[in-house]
C-alpha cells in the first residue's frame, strides 16, 4: 500500500493554514505548502505566507525555496516537495499537504511524471525564436503533424504549451499525449484522504476575501512590490504577475489609481476562488468542511480527526 497523506484543500482565504497547524499538532505532523506563490522568498505579504506566530512550531516545507525571478513549474515542485514528504514520514510523522493550487496537489499525490529534457540543450530557445519568426498558428500546425491529439486541444495562442508539446516530442520522441497516457497508468504515489474547506455562502467567502485584501495593504503589500522593483525583479516575470502584485506594479510603472488596484485586486482574487472550488469539486472523495460565516475550528477539528483516525492515521 502507498503512504498515506492528509490533504488539506480550498479557496483563497477558507482558513487552510490555521486548520493545518491544528491538524498537524493533533496528529503528529508536518506542513507541506501546495501554494503556487509562497514558494517565492521576499513575497510575504501578497502570498499570505503564514508568520512564525501562526506556524506554532510547526514546521512548515515548501515556503520561500526560489527566488522571484527564478524559473519554476510544477514538475519541479513535485521533485523537492515528495522528497519533503516522504522525509516526514521516513520520521514516524504524519504529512499534511495544504494549500490552493490544485495542480500541484494532483500532481503530487498521483505520483505523476513529467517529460524531462535538457535546459542546456537550446532547445527551447530555438523553438521560442522560430515562433516569434513564424507565429503560433504555423507552429501548432507542425505540432498537429506529430502530435494531432495536443494540437486539438491547443489554440493557436498557447505559445507556451505549444513550444512544451513540441519540446517533449522532440527531446524524447514521444508526444507529450503518449506520455501523460503513460503517467496515468501508473498507481499513485500516495494513499490520500482529502478535507476540503469552503463557506456555505459565497457572499461569506466574498467578504473573507475582501477583508483578507485590505489586511494585506495594510500590512505594506504595496512597499513589498515596490521593494522586489526596487531589487531588480522584473516586472514581467511569472511571480510578479500573481493577484495582488501584478496590480501594484502596475500602479508603480504607469501610475494608476491606488483604490482602483486595490479593488481590482478583491476582484480577481473573487475570480480565483471561483476556479479553485471547481478545480477541488472534481474530487468526488473530498469530505468537505462548509462553514458558516465565522469559521467554527473547534467543530472542523472534531471533524477532520474523526475523519483522519478512520483513514489510519
Amino acid at each position: 500500500m502507498p503512504p498515506k497523506l492528509l490533504v488539506l484543500v480550498g479557496p483563497t482565504a477558507s482558513g487552510k493554514t490555521r486548520m493545518a497547524v491544528e491538524l498537524a499538532k493533533e496528529l503528529n505532523g508536518e506542513v507541506v505548502s501546495a501554494d503556487s506563490m509562497q514558494i517565492y522568498r521576499r513575497m510575504d505579504i501578497g502570498t499570505a505566507k503564514p508568520t512564525w506566530e501562526e506556524m506554532q512550531g510547526i514546521p512548515h516545507h515548501m515556503i520561500d525555496v526560489v527566488e522571484p525571478d527564478e524559473a519554476f513549474s510544477v514538475a519541479r515542485y513535485v521533485e523537492m516537495a515528495s522528497q519533503c514528504v516522504d522525509d516526514i514520514l521516513s520520521r514516524g510523522k504524519t504529512p499534511i499537504l495544504a494549500g490552493g493550487t490544485g495542480l500541484y496537489i494532483d500532481s503530487l499525490c498521483s505520483g505523476r511524471t513529467f517529460a524531462s529534457f535538457s535546459q542546456e540543450s537550446g532547445l527551447r530557445e530555438q523553438l521560442e525564436q522560430e515562433l516569434s519568426e513564424v507565429g503560433g498558428a504555423a507552429m501548432l500546425e507542425r505540432l498537429k503533424k506529430v502530435d494531432p491529439e495536443s494540437g486539438a486541444r491547443l489554440h493557436a495562442n498557447d505559445h507556451k504549451r505549444i513550444i512544451r508539446a513540441l519540446e517533449v516530442y522532440e527531446s524524447t520522441g514521444k508526444t507529450l499525449t503518449q506520455h501523460n497516457l503513460e503517467t496515468q497508468k501508473m498507481p499513485p504515489r500516495y494513499d490520500t484522504l482529502t478535507i476540503g474547506l469552503a463557506f456555505r455562502e459565497r457572499v461569506h467567502m466574498w467578504g473573507r476575501i475582501d477583508q483578507r485584501v485590505d489586511e494585506m495593504v495594510a500590512a505594506g503589500l504595496e512597499q513589498e512590490v515596490h521593494t522586489l522593483l526596487d531589487a531588480g525583479i522584473p516586472q514581467n516575470c511569472t511571480a510578479m504577475q500573481a493577484i495582488g502584485y501584478k496590480e501594484f506594479v502596475e500602479v508603480a510603472e504607469q501610475g494608476g489609481s491606488r483604490e482602483n488596484a486595490i479593488e481590482m485586486v478583491k476582484l480577481r482574487s473573487r475570480q480565483y476562488a471561483k476556479r479553485q472550488l471547481t478545480w477541488f469539486r472534481r474530487n468526488p472523495h473530498t469530505k468537505w468542511i462548509l462553514w458558516d460565516e465565522n469559521p467554527n475550528i473547534l467543530q472542523a477539528m472534531q471533524s477532520s480527526t474523526s475523519f483522519a483516525h478512520a483513514f489510519g492515521l
